[in-house]
């Protein structure tokens, strides 16, 4: 995909308020709004364009966080863009540049860049943390392969964990316990994306399975890149990453009660919709070669439902210390200077839904597309 399009600046600004964060000795500073409402219109259509998982989980978050969220995905998913897109080194190079004039307070001209700006500024995230990303971005144009578990997982702190950590700072949290569940939660999401892409990750000559458990299957990686078919062998290797996945769900969801009780619903949704995923891949008795893992719209909804009930369920964060490759994410955090509360910025300009209405708009949705889909099936079926 190409660069996201720059929008001109919109002259229905979000106005002319300046936030206030803190500098690292405590002196209060500005927090300027480079976004207008045109740019965070296009960072919303670029992530319902872009992932519908994320969508879904997003839209029960407070408006606020959702705001900040499709903010944070549309850089990232920009940036992965610019790598995958063939640049090489200099696309490389240019995002290492769109990010340290994010963070100087003066971004590029383009949508997800002012909005980005905003988002770090407001909400103190270090930099560190879009740095492992784009890092991440750099390994897959290298086409890395991981040798052990501990190089995937290694991997996928850097391309998943952040954004995680990310996401665990807009909604106020810093306590290394939580961060930590929060990048447990994102490596899981992408142990899982692993799983459900391996046939199409290979038609494009990646491979990201562990060769080590590869070899142990009995399966050679580059006769499998050259020949990508589903096999027993493959698919007990796929169910290994799978259940590794399930651990560290299992872990991330006891971080969910370290953030705010509004912010709850909508982690818990993504945790349940993305680890479905996982499920469909096994019930598709492991192949996601020949087949790409897809959860129905119905069970979405279900699994919203769910969302919902955990978010009741009393439970308390797991103390357990992180993942020692998303460890240096924990710490950046830890050591970076603390914004003012959120509760310091001023609202936002429109009305919030409340969490019933936006729950029960998304049951909506997602029977329509239900209907969608089978009436798609139906009018393909051979007569």
């Amino acid at each position: 995909m190409p660069w996201f399009p720059i929008p001109m600046r919109s002259p229905e600004s979000l106005g002319p308020f300046q936030g206030r964060g803190l500098r690292a000795n405590g002196e209060e500073v500005p927090v300027a709004v480079h976004a207008s409402k045109a740019d965070l219109a296009a960072c919303t259509a670029l992530l319902q364009g872009g992932s519908r998982t994320f969508f879904a989980a997003s839209l029960i978050l407070p408006r606020r966080l959702r705001q900040d969220a499709t903010a944070l995905y549309a850089f990232c998913r920009l940036a992965d863009d610019a790598v995958d897109g063939g640049g090489g080194l200099a696309a490389l190079a240019a995002l290492a540049h769109r990010l340290d004039r994010a963070y100087a307070g003066r971004p590029l001209d383009f949508a997800a860049d002012r909005a980005f700006a905003d988002v770090v500024a407001r909400h103190g995230i270090p930099r560190a943390l879009p740095a492992a990303l784009i890092e991440g971005f750099a390994w897959d144009a290298q086409c890395r392969r991981y040798e052990q578990l501990a190089d995937l997982r290694a991997y996928a702190a850097r391309v998943a964990g952040s954004v995680g950590a990310m996401m665990a700072m807009l909604m106020g949290a810093r306590a290394p316990q939580v961060i930590a569940r929060a990048c447990d939660l994102g490596v899981a999401m992408q142990l899982t994306n692993i799983a459900r892409d391996v046939g199409e990750d290979a038609r494009f000559g990646r491979l990201y399975l562990p060769l080590a458990w590869l070899r142990q299957a009995g399966i050679d990686g580059d006769a499998f890149l050259a020949r990508p078919e589903f096999s027993l062998p493959l698919g007990g290797v796929v169910q290994r990453l799978l259940d590794e996945a399930e651990q560290l769900y299992a872990r991330a969801a006891t971080g969910v009660a370290g953030l705010p009780l509004a912010c709850r619903p909508g982690m818990h949704a993504a945790r349940l919709l993305y680890a479905e995923i996982g499920r469909e891949v096994r019930r598709q008795g492991l192949d996601s070669v020949s087949r790409r893992a897809v959860v129905p719209a119905a069970r979405k909804a279900r699994l919203l439902a769910l969302a919902l009930s955990a978010t009741a369920a009393p439970t308390a964060v797991d103390p357990a210390p992180p993942l020692a490759e998303t460890r240096f994410l924990v710490d950046a955090i830890a050591a970076a200077p603390r914004p003012l509360p959120l509760s310091a910025l001023p609202p936002l300009p429109l009305a919030e839904r409340s969490f019933d209405e936006r729950v029960g708009w998304l049951v909506d949705l997602f029977a329509r597309l239900e209907r969608r889909e089978r009436e798609g099936r139906l009018a393909a079926a051979p007569r």
